[in-house]
């Protein structure tokens, strides 16, 4: 018969033994609530740069890490463009990075189906952790949409054993699948958005999205008491365009000419279609001399180079000069009226500039002030 003290020894035994899984159970609920929590900070994410938000700097103290960082397939710079037209920068967000190609990481990841644990490795790592003090333990999730990666999010921790290869990873893939189809989610919805405010022809902003932004960037000048510059284009002679190499041509010519207009903007102005053969162009923070050059920049980059055009065949392929004419007008600080009247003033003056250059020769820039004098 086991004695009192046996007894006593094994029973205070199963009494440390139960409190220690009473405690993993806490700490277990605990990681679980947490968890719970980051899913509906997802669920919530207001468009997609909350959402990365959320994803590069909220995961970061939800899970503890030391690191990550988030891979995005983004072979026709789809993704880039939608961070574009929201007036977000790659720049701005430094642990996202876009891949060109399958094989961009490594040649295993065009295979890999489910999360990668292990202890940190040079060779194999280094290039999910970009100038950035190596983590000990990784874990490299894909995320899988219709059984295809869109992307690869890597997870850096201090600790060695965090992430060890002998673990499970059913917690950790359904991790990865709820970000993938959030992912996916909010790219589609800003694509949504990006349709109604989107001229199908040229792939720029149209008249609807250029009205909208203007208000914005007025309440934002007037706030900020800065400048905002409006530039007016239209391609001279289109219509003889049109007829005589016909409208395919003629379209040609436009996603030419806006093309030709990007390179001259910084990332935070904007372009539209305003209508025809019209577009639209707004320089923030942009006073009127600087303005004016940069319209120059523009008339000159389209009349210097001839526009190739493919026509409706090959026999009516071949080259033309094309020009555009700009009126330019500016918003100065002193300017108090509210901000749908002074959308109407600006577009009415760069609009009669536009037409004074016109008037005066066509392939020119007019500023308002001249109209004044």
């Amino acid at each position: 018969m086991m004695d009192r003290d046996q007894l006593l020894e094994d029973h205070e035994q199963l009494q440390a033994a139960f409190q220690d899984l009473l405690e993993q159970a806490r700490i277990n609920q605990q990681i679980m609530q947490r968890h719970q929590a980051f899913d509906i900070r997802l669920l919530d994410a207001d468009g997609f740069p909350d959402l990365l938000d959320i994803l590069l700097n909220g995961m970061l103290e939800s899970f503890d890490l030391q690191s990550n960082n988030l891979f995005l397939y983004d072979t026709k710079h789809d993704i880039r463009h939608i961070l574009s037209q929201l007036k977000v920068h790659p720049e701005q967000i430094p642990r996202l990075h876009f891949l060109d190609y399958r094989e961009q990481l490594g040649p295993d990841l065009a295979t890999l189906r489910k999360p990668a644990l292990a202890a940190y490795d040079a060779v194999r790592h280094q290039g999910f952790f970009p100038g950035e003090t190596p983590p000990a333990s990784v874990a490299v999730l894909p995320l899988l949409r219709q059984h295809e990666p869109i992307g690869f999010l890597a997870l850096g921790s201090a600790v060695a054993k965090r992430f060890s290869a002998h673990l499970a990873t059913d917690f950790i893939e359904r991790l990865a699948s709820f970000i993938a189809i959030c992912i996916e989610n909010v790219i589609n919805n800003e694509r949504l958005k990006q349709v109604g405010l989107t001229d199908p022809l040229t792939g720029v902003s149209n008249r609807r999205y250029i009205e909208q932004r203007l208000l914005a960037e007025l309440n934002q000048a007037q706030r900020q008491q800065s400048q905002l510059s409006c530039l007016y284009i239209d391609i001279d002679f289109f219509k003889k365009i049109n007829d005589s190499v016909g409208h395919q041509a003629g379209d040609e010519v436009l996603c030419e000419v806006a093309n030709r207009i990007k390179q001259h903007l910084r990332i935070n102005d904007a372009l539209a279609r305003f209508g025809g053969e019209e577009f639209i162009v707004l320089l923030m923070q942009t006073g009127h001399a600087a303005a004016l050059q940069i319209a120059e920049r523009i008339r000159g980059g389209i009349a210097s180079q001839p526009i190739a055009y493919k026509g409706a065949s090959k026999s009516g392929s071949g080259k033309l000069h094309s020009s555009v004419s700009i009126g330019v007008a500016t918003v100065e600080p002193s300017m108090r009226d509210a901000a749908p009247a002074l959308m109407h003033q600006l577009i009415a003056q760069s609009d009669k500039a536009l037409y004074q250059a016109k008037q005066n020769g066509r392939n020119r820039v007019v500023s308002d002030t001249q109209l004044k004098g």
